[in-house]
């Protein structure tokens, strides 16, 4: 059988390992899950005869070279600085990687040796990056093969909540990484291009410059810049484009209300703490406000932040009861990053009868024949239970496809890469809609850049 090896048994592996399963008889596959936590790769299993779970340290260098050796491929679904003694070994081993993660400089550096040995790296093969690679590359390129001139690509992204399972003031919960949404946006300016000038958005600014897209049957979002649209120049081939812009995805209003964190100073994770691990809710809220003998913790809030006490932002902070005095934060030496995270976990986490939601929008603008045009391309998937979330589907299926892909040798072309070539996103695209995940494309008079449709642009 052919040895597929697995590294990392977490959420986004769900959909992936039961793919694979059910492909692996008339496949001819064998899968070895392994995960530090024996226990949760056993889970992932569901007890197939084609599939065996390992305790799996890869720090144990050894362990993890052995096991790599008996594969006939490697699926890295390890955070991503975790991947490179992995990809080191499929190197010297001679075996063909994909993973779902950006990729980074230390990967890149590998792509010489890879190539001459005609091995195949697969990176960003997941949901954002990957589906919006595979859906944005396979319009562009059929623009360009009709003689068009791209002068336009936004492309947002999004994890939320389902329609159904939305409870809350803030209309979102946690569906992925809530570390990541806590430090989303930090690091530096955002950056981008708005009809061929270039705009940079400080963090402190970030959440209230949002723009409004709808999506029929599902209502408007926002959206707020990523942190570098720049360096999809090279890799869409869009160097000559007058705007391009990459952003996540949010509810209408959850910038605004986020903002009110960020000017806090909620969400740094540049220093620690004293004390953390005994100071209540409302004790970190009262930390970042100044000292008054006669104004309640709930009063100096509302001045500083500028609202009133009947303003649905003040209901947003109160539903998260950030100023109870009794519920303790229990972490020690934490940053306000950390005891954020940790606030919003106890009201934002899904609950077992939850399902998330991804929400993805591109536009396209272009020029054919002297005249402009737009595409609009969305897609929206619903996840089926806290198992097999939107988020594990849209993440692992690219993944798994693009592996058994590869084992076929449909995949062909050597070298660290993501997927933007016709031989890896066609069918990858076309498999993926028997599953629910599907882009609805409208073509329309070009829009371009509308103020209106923009805050504080």
């Amino acid at each position: 059988m052919r040895q597929i090896l697995i590294i990392g048994a977490g959420r986004s592996a769900s959909s992936l390992i039961q793919y694979l399963l059910n492909k692996s008889n008339e496949e001819n596959l064998h899968l070895t899950i392994g995960d530090l936590s024996l226990e949760l790769a056993q889970r992932k299993t569901n007890n197939h005869p084609n599939a065996t779970a390992i305790a799996l340290d890869i720090n144990n260098e050894a362990q993890r070279q052995a096991e790599i050796q008996k594969a006939d491929i490697v699926i890295s679904m390890l955070p991503a600085h975790m991947h490179i003694d992995v990809a080191k070994d499929c190197v010297a081993f001679q075996k063909n990687m994909v993973t779902a993660s950006y990729i980074s400089d230390a990967m890149q550096s590998l792509d010489a040796e890879v190539k001459a040995k005609g091995l195949i790296f697969m990176n960003e093969i997941g949901l954002d990056p990957g589906i919006d690679h595979m859906s944005a590359m396979k319009v562009i390129d059929d623009i360009k093969a009709k003689g068009g001139k791209m002068i336009l690509f936004e492309s947002f992204c999004g994890g939320l909540v389902a329609p159904e399972s939305d409870t809350n003031l803030w209309n979102y919960k946690f569906t992925w990484a809530p570390r990541n949404v806590v430090l989303a946006g930090q690091g530096g300016a955002s950056k981008f291009i708005q009809e061929g000038k270039y705009k940079y958005i400080p963090y402190h600014k970030l959440f209230r410059r949002t723009e409004f897209l709808e999506v029929e049957g599902y209502g408007k979002f926002e959206g707020y810049a990523n942190r570098d649209s720049l360096k999809y120049h090279s890799v869409y081939g869009l160097d000559d484009v007058l705007t391009l812009y990459r952003g996540t995805i949010r509810r209408v209003g959850f910038s605004k209300a986020w903002n009110m964190f960020v000017q806090l100073g909620m969400t740094d994770d540049t220093y620690v703490m004293e004390d953390s691990e005994n100071m209540s809710y409302r004790d970190f809220i009262n930390s970042f406000l100044p000292y008054s003998p006669t104004d309640s913790v709930e009063i100096k809030t509302r001045l500083q932040l500028g609202i009133e006490q009947d303003d649905i932002m003040w209901d947003k902070l109160l539903e998260l009861d950030l100023f109870n005095p009794n519920k303790k934060v229990g972490l020690k030496n934490a940053t306000p990053a950390q005891i954020l995270e940790r606030i919003l976990n106890d009201s934002w986490s899904l609950q077992p009868e939850d399902k998330d939601m991804i929400v993805m929008y591109h536009k396209f603008g272009y020029e054919i024949n002297g005249k402009r045009q737009q595409i609009d391309s969305k897609m929206v998937c619903i996840g089926d239970d806290q198992t097999y979330t939107a988020m594990a589907k849209t993440v692992g299926l690219p993944v798994a496809m693009a592996t058994l892909q590869i084992l076929n040798g449909n995949i062909k072309t050597p070298g660290v890469q993501l997927p933007i070539r016709p031989e890896v996103y066609n069918p990858i695209l076309n498999e993926l809609e028997t599953f629910g995940v599907v882009f609805k494309e409208t073509e329309m008079p070009y829009v371009g850049y509308n103020p209106d449709r923009l805050l504080g642009n």
